[in-house]
């Protein structure tokens, strides 16, 4: 069907209003609204066959759209308004019609014989239009994968949703003190309440927490309060155990903000105001805006660690023999089954990890210092103990003495290059 043929038999179906009529070609040509081809059409109509101009009429309403096309600028109004506590770089826009609009769309589409990827539904055309007038008025991106905000307007309410994503922040973390774990530990006891039998809980002194506080807790709110969202989640690289002390260049983290209603903020402040928060016991370094992906990397990231342990021995080893066991452990598989002391909380499997590198010495026939760089998800204490024979080889079990880990340091953790792509709103920063 050629385009004068083609307008003709839409015509005949009923009253069209101009974006409707023109949607059924808006895949022709370029630098048009669908609201100038339907125009375009009715004027080549009206001069092909000599008639007058066939417009639709002040009280005739479209029966396809239902008048919904000619209020793209009422959305577009409608969602600036609902957006304006919100900080965004990049924004989608979503429209939900109703089923009777969908079937009168397809309908039309029917009538006329078109093909089936022919044209544009009226969901696509509502969604571009509103999108290009908030692009416009603030000055930001469309966003098709993940965008800042989404907006969703819907026709059968006539009210406008905001969705907001979160906002990610990347950086290490430092712990310089044992006993803190990395994310918020709630009181078994009282199950986090604080509370129990009508009384402050005893296991946590009315807390609800284990600990007295959190990697977590000294950085998260901070983030979280800058950018007056509504909560903060931390996200590690791993972790270590409670009583370990993370050094060197430090974690990997990410933490996300969720609802953000700010997200343009100077992290070198807020990287100072954490560090003299925590004062002493967590400290951050180079914090940086991330997008949403460095969550699963840091999540799923299985780094080779450094560690320092101070070991004691039940009973005397001399240094000949502590050699002679850390050159059979070099280099060596290592096969571990889930320790006993996390058994309760992780399925009980049986893995395999290589130490890369290990040396140590003694301080006296009781107690040396054993430094090691092994494969990521490593147990090394279990490694020093045996955990029972779970761990084989361990050092234990090669020297035939009883051994355990009575202090232990993270010294080096691989970590991320490239956190982020960076927004364009935060190059001023």
């Amino acid at each position: 069907m050629d385009l004068l043929e083609l307008t003709r038999v839409a015509l005949d179906t009923g009253p069209l209003c101009d974006s409707c009529l023109g949607r059924l070609v808006a895949d022709r040509s370029f630098g048009l609204t669908n609201a100038a081809r339907g125009r375009s059409l009715r004027t080549t109509l009206a001069l092909a066959d000599d008639r007058p101009y066939d417009s639709v009429s002040d009280d005739a309403v479209c029966w396809v759209c239902e008048g919904e096309s000619a209020r793209v600028d009422t959305f577009a109004e409608n969602a600036l308004a609902s957006l304006e506590e919100w900080e965004f770089g990049t924004y989608q826009v979503g429209t939900r019609v109703p089923p009777l609009l969908e079937e009168n769309d397809h309908l039309l589409r029917t009538d006329v014989d078109l093909p089936k990827d022919a044209g544009e539904p009226l969901k696509r055309e509502l969604n571009r239009e509103v999108g290009k007038r908030i692009g416009e008025e603030t000055g930001t991106d469309v966003d098709l994968g993940r965008p800042d905000v989404l907006i969703l307007i819907d026709l059968a309410t006539d009210e406008i949703e905001i969705q907001v994503n979160s906002a990610f922040v990347y950086g290490r973390y430092q712990k310089l003190e044992r006993d803190i774990p990395q994310t918020r530990w709630p009181c078994s006891d009282c199950g986090g309440i604080g509370m129990r039998r009508g009384a402050p809980c005893e296991g946590c002194d009315g807390t609800g927490y284990r600990y007295g506080t959190s990697v977590e807790q000294q950085t998260a709110p901070i983030l979280r309060d800058a950018m007056d969202g509504s909560d903060a989640v931390f996200h590690g690289a791993g972790r270590e155990d409670v009583d370990a002390r993370m050094l060197g260049d430090g974690r990997p983290f990410v933490i996300e903000v969720e609802n953000p209603h700010r997200r343009s903020v100077d992290l070198e402040p807020l990287e100072r105001e954490i560090n003299e928060h925590a004062d002493g016991s967590v400290e951050v370094a180079g914090l940086r805006h991330a997008t949403h992906e460095m969550v699963e990397r840091v999540k799923r990231h299985e780094a080779s660690k450094t560690y320092r342990m101070d070991v004691e021995f039940g009973s005397p080893v001399s240094a000949d023999s502590l050699q002679e066991a850390i050159e059979s452990i070099e280099g060596a598989t290592i096969e571990q089954r889930t320790p006993q002391r996390v058994d309760h909380r992780r399925a009980d499997i049986e893995r395999t990890r290589t130490v890369y590198s290990i040396s140590g010495e003694l301080n006296d026939e009781h107690h040396g210092t054993i430094e090691l760089h092994g494969e990521g998800g490593l147990y090394v204490k279990e490694l020093i103990s045996s955990d029972k024979g779970r761990t084989e080889p361990s050092l234990s079990g090669l020297l035939g003495v009883g051994s355990s880990v009575t202090a232990l340091d993270v010294l080096s953790v691989e970590g991320e290059d490239e956190p982020f792509e960076r927004p364009e709103f935060f190059a001023d920063l």
